[in-house]
């Protein structure tokens, strides 16, 4: 079973004139609330996720969500190796025409 993705959303009138562009942020994973905008390496400013103003996070915590999405990816990539792995064979092994076959 998989989870949804969680989003945040970050907020700052500062931003306006960005939309559409692409910038870079830079974040502390223990204060996921709070980003800092840059547009090529020019410090914009920070924004900040205002349902989730108070949320910090441990080591902890952080250590335990990477553990997590890494086990959830590996599950992910073991279920898909069967599946290539039989359309491999199936395309290196092209079915045989039986009429061919006998006509020969």
């Amino acid at each position: 079973m998989t989870k949804s993705p969680t989003y945040q959303r970050f907020l700052a009138a500062t931003l306006a004139p960005f939309v559409g562009q692409t910038i870079t942020i830079r974040y502390d994973p223990r204060d996921i609330p709070e980003i800092r905008v840059y547009d090529r390496d020019t410090f914009v400013c920070v924004a900040v996720d205002e349902e989730h103003p108070n949320l910090r996070l441990s080591l902890r915590d952080i250590e335990a969500a990477r553990r997590a999405r890494r086990r959830e990816l590996h599950h992910i990539i073991n279920e898909r190796i069967p599946a290539v792995a039989v359309r491999e064979e199936l395309s290196l092994n092209p079915p045989v025409d039986l009429e061919v076959l006998t006509a020969r």
